[in-house]
């Protein structure tokens, strides 16, 4: 027997009611009033993200409690960091959050089609439609639709020769974000960064082959694409040299300096001698250190840990270059990329364990003492670092997030090379199918398939509302030109150039982010509309 929230009684009649405890300290909302309540939160999240879609929508600026600030335009960034507390609210961050874990862009459209379903429920629910029929309704209406994009769908061509395409598609991609007067730039260093880690046969990509470095300071069109890895590290000693010619890297884990007597032991040191010997042994440990490490051939040193400045300066009397405080990932990164294998102790050491790179050289920075490492023509040219500069630290996250949509969208297409028309081309095509479709249904679900097509307007309506058009006259516009053209590549010409066809303008989505869209969406108003009681403490 399950235990329940209160005292299970009957009345006179035999009926069974349940007193529930404590209930006069808690608020209960029940039926469509639970249902509205959802609806107006949800829809509240939604048009606070509609205006930064698409490629003249506005960023946010979110400040956090400890005065952080962070600039984006980026949906899934704007939700994490956006303090809700209502609990469907939260569930609309972690919509977006889903759409950022499966294809990384398309984050602020999946939540405008959700608060749109939602409103277009309200109206069915005041018409007295019970809510599971509109869920239902909404279901059949979303395989409609994703069935229809199967059918606008074009192959894409894609391959290591002619990376146009990709570039494209990347470029559309970063139009709605802060990198794209450097746009162009910006979507071929994804697409290269993509392609040099790509395993075209077994389309997939992996990404942690490839790393984001950013480094304040110079302008956004300075940001490049190095195929080797860069750390924010320096050599040990400034002595050293800076550009070391086939390198043979010593990958270590252990720490670099003599053995320390370990702190539960005593040693007592009661004369000059002592110490004078104390320090020979340790000098001379120290050496045989260094001395195991060059006699396996390295070239360089690679240590996770630090070593002191005694033991630097011995490193550089024994010409072996040293780079100290290597994180954990980078040290990974490195022994991919180099095809050397991380030694975590200095017995283990053999020329075999080695890693080997064309060059190491220093990069340094403007007028600064800023410099970092980069390792290239390393064995495994797989791994690459994208490194990216701007302005300010604000402006290099952004770039950074937008370049991680740009990857994410160029693999997905690796994954799925069919693609559809973005500006919302591709929305009004699978609207007009639905609504098509309503008119078979002879079934209540007509009225959910007619909404379903309303809410899809909603995103070349926004897009067009954030280019500054008219939104109902543009859409309507589109709408009877994709029925009488037959054509499912008009969508909102947010550049204010004078052509719609959005073929011409290369604006290209891929189909499996625009399938994920609607699935996503369409899932989670369902789990709203099912939900027709909330019990809160009363002090909430």
């Amino acid at each position: 027997m399950m235990s329940l929230p209160g005292t299970f009684a009957c009345d006179e009649y035999g009926r069974p009611f349940i007193v529930l405890r404590d209930q006069e300290n808690q608020k209960r909302l029940t039926g469509n009033e639970a249902i509205k309540s959802h609806i107006t939160a949800a829809k509240q999240i939604a048009s606070i993200i509609r205006s930064s879609l698409g490629p003249k929508g506005l960023d946010k600026m979110m400040v956090s409690g400890d005065g952080e600030v962070t600039v984006t335009n980026d949906g899934a960034t704007i939700m994490k960091l956006m303090d809700v507390d209502h609990e469907i609210g939260k569930l609309m961050v972690q919509l977006s959050q889903s759409q950022d874990d499966e294809i990384g862009d398309g984050t602020t459209g999946v939540v405008v089609l959700a608060g749109a379903l939602l409103e277009q429920a309200e109206s069915l629910l005041d018409r007295g439609i019970h809510p599971i029929r509109i869920a239902d309704g909404f279901e059949l209406a979303a395989q409609c639709a994703v069935k229809h994009l199967d059918t606008i769908a074009h192959p894409f061509p894609v391959s290591r020769e002619n990376k146009e395409p990709l570039v494209r598609v990347a470029m559309t991609t970063l139009g709605s974000k802060i990198v794209n007067k450097c746009h162009r730039q910006m979507a071929e260093i994804a697409v290269d960064a993509v392609l040099t880690v790509a395993d075209l046969e077994k389309k997939d990509v992996n990404f942690e082959l490839i790393k984001l470095e950013c480094k304040v300071g110079g302008r956004m069109e300075d940001t490049c694409l190095v195929k080797g890895v860069v750390i924010d590290k320096t050599m040990s000693h400034s002595q050293m040299p800076n550009v070391l010619k086939d390198v043979k890297l010593a990958i270590l884990t252990c720490p670099f300096e003599p053995p320390k007597p370990k702190t539960k032991h005593k040693l007592d040191v009661t004369s000059a001698d002592d110490y004078r010997k104390l320090r020979e042994y340790e000098q001379e440990k120290f050496l045989q250190m260094v001395k195991q490490v060059k006699d396996a051939g390295a070239t360089l040193a690679i240590c996770q840990w630090g070593f002191d400045d005694e033991a630097n300066h011995l490193l550089l009397q024994q010409k072996l270059p040293a780079v100290r405080w290597v994180g954990g990932p980078e040290i990974e990164l490195i022994a991919i990329a180099t095809g050397g294998r991380i030694v975590p102790r200095f017995e283990e050491l053999s020329p075999d364990k080695l890693g080997t790179a064309g060059v190491v050289r220093e990069l340094s920075f403007g007028t600064t003492k800023d410099k970092m490492l980069v390792i290239e023509g390393c064995q495994n040219t797989r791994a690459v670092t994208v490194l990216i500069r701007g302005g300010n630290q604000m402006v290099t996250a952004e770039a950074k997030r937008s370049i991680h949509d740009a990857l994410c969208v160029v693999r997905s297409l690796i994954r799925d090379s069919r693609i559809v028309y973005g500006g919302g081309a591709a929305e009004i095509s699978c609207s007009l199918a639905v609504a098509r479709e309503a008119d078979q249904l002879s079934t209540l679900e007509q009225y959910a398939f007619r909404a379903f097509s309303v809410a899809l307007e909603s995103i070349p309506l926004a897009l067009a509302e954030n280019s500054g058009l008219s939104p109902i006259e543009t859409l309507s516009e589109l709408k009877s030109r994709q029925g009488t053209e037959n054509s499912p590549s008009f969508g909102v010409d947010c550049m204010l150039t004078g052509n719609s066809d959005m073929k011409d303008h290369h604006v290209i989505e891929s189909l499996h982010s625009k399938k994920q869209q609607i699935v996503l969406a369409t899932q989670l108003v369902k789990m709203i509309l099912k939900i027709d009681d909330v019990r809160t403490p009363a002090d909430h």
